[in-house]
């Protein structure tokens, strides 16, 4: 269960992240709630998640989880460049958490 909601916190930071980048400053209300709403709910569930997984472990796949997550939004939803350095590079990061998470 502790993973299930790791994996679901970590989506969560990338909402939370997508919500800050739209909130414009906190000046865009609904993005803004969107972002405290996540950010809320995806730390909650990274602190449950690290009641049964090491938190070097937990961390770094939450971060991953979300940085990744963040970039592909990013590329496919908001016109950044999808260029494959990027994309090798975000694939490295996806190596390394199913790497963790193998090794755990």
């Amino acid at each position: 269960m502790a993973w299930i909601v790791l994996v679901f916190s970590g989506l969560l930071e990338t909402v939370w992240a997508i919500a800050l980048d739209r909130s414009a400053g906190f000046s865009r209300p609904l993005p803004s709630l969107v972002f405290v709403g996540s950010l809320v709910a995806s730390m909650a569930g990274l602190a449950y998640a690290l009641r049964d997984i090491p938190v070097g472990t937990g961390y770094v796949v939450w971060v991953g989880i979300g940085a990744v997550g963040t970039a592909l939004v990013g590329m496919l939803a908001l016109h950044e460049p999808a260029t494959l350095p990027r994309i090798g590079c975000l694939l490295l990061v996806v190596a390394g958490v199913v790497g963790l998470k193998i090794f755990h």
